[in-house]
């Protein structure tokens, strides 16, 4: 028992309880409409690194197209809407059909390459979508496509509520998370962890790397999809910009940023990065009072000047992340 209790982290528990507790908190506030979008888009993005996590963290694998899967569930919800299925139980299943099937074909393909060859090629595999999105003229092509309203769930306008709609994101991410973690703990997992050790000694002792890593590749861009379905509706709007090699390398920033092999690590790094992009530009602005007002304007609006350096520091020096801090913090 002594062991068991020793093994838990309550962290987990705390960040869950903390988004749980979050839209309570906004509706006392004078803008929870506000706090209510922050924090699902936060949580989109945290299931989004999360299943990034899964492959890069406990598998080395570095996916430099994982954006892909965010525009495949994204493209589905405005595509099948566009034509008019709206209704969630549909526009999900097949989205994540869709990215499991982008997946296992360019999975296949991609895993049997390694280091740099294998981040090229996905990056190649999720480009070729972005220009195909791009190219798409009857669904807003470079622009990009409005959704007329939120999905419908069993024909109910459920999610045009903020409050369902965080709580939606809410259990997904609780779900997603939960399921990562018992296959991460799992037989499947240890032997995915043992690849990326070392895959020659996996192979000696009977073990193909290639089904387990792309099982969980697969897994991956499933979860990925079902942020991209997410991101659609929180938005109500879907855009090739959804899926550039920019927001794959925001995804994997995130996983560093947070802590590379440990799932909630990810979704402390989405937080921190997308909260640090919302507020800094005030913070600089308010920081800044000691320089004249023209000044302070352009310190402002370049505020992704400071913005980089401050990501890169704390990656550089925060050992094992966000997260690493964290624990080393809770330990003295």
């Amino acid at each position: 028992m002594s062991s068991a209790v020793a093994r838990f982290d309550p962290l987990p528990v705390f960040i869950f309880a903390m988004f749980a507790a979050a839209p309570f908190l906004a509706s006392t506030s004078g803008a929870e409409g506000y706090v209510l979008s922050l924090l699902t888009r936060v949580m989109i993005f945290g299931l989004a690194a999360m299943s990034l996590d899964l492959i890069l963290g406990y598998g080395a694998l570095v996916s430099f197209g994982h954006a892909a899967f965010f525009g495949i569930g994204a493209y589905t919800v405005g595509i099948m809407a566009s034509h008019g299925v709206e209704d969630a139980l549909i526009q999900v299943p097949v989205a994540l059909a869709a990215s499991a099937f982008f997946a296992a074909v360019t999975g296949a393909i991609s895993l049997r390459t390694k280091g740099v060859y294998f981040i090229m090629i996905t990056l190649a595999f999720a480009q070729m979508l972005y220009f195909l999105a791009s190219s798409l003229a009857a669904y807003g092509g470079d622009d990009g496509l409005t959704l007329s309203t939120r999905s419908l769930v069993a024909g109910s306008d459920f999610l045009e509520n903020d409050f369902a709609l965080y709580g939606t994101t809410l259990a997904c991410l609780l779900g997603a998370y939960m399921l990562s973690r018992s296959i991460v703990k799992s037989r499947f997992g240890r032997v995915l962890r043992g690849t990326k050790e070392n895959t020659v000694r996996m192979e000696a002792i009977g073990f193909q790397p290639l089904p387990f890593q792309l099982t969980a590749y697969v897994i991956s861009g499933m979860m990925a999809g079902l942020a991209g379905c997410l991101l659609a509706n929180q938005a109500e709007f879907v855009s090739p910009a959804f899926m550039t090699w920019q927001r794959s390398g925001e995804l994997i920033f995130m996983v560093v940023l947070g802590g590379l092999g440990s799932l909630h690590g990810a979704i402390i790094g989405a937080a921190v990065f997308l909260l640090l992009e919302e507020f800094l530009p005030e913070i600089l602005h308010a920081a800044s009072f000691f320089l004249n007002d023209e000044l302070r304007s352009r310190l402002s609006e370049n505020w992704q000047m400071v913005f980089g350096p401050i990501l890169i520091l704390i990656v550089l020096f925060a050992r094992g992340g966000v997260l690493g801090f964290i624990r080393r913090g809770s330990h003295g």
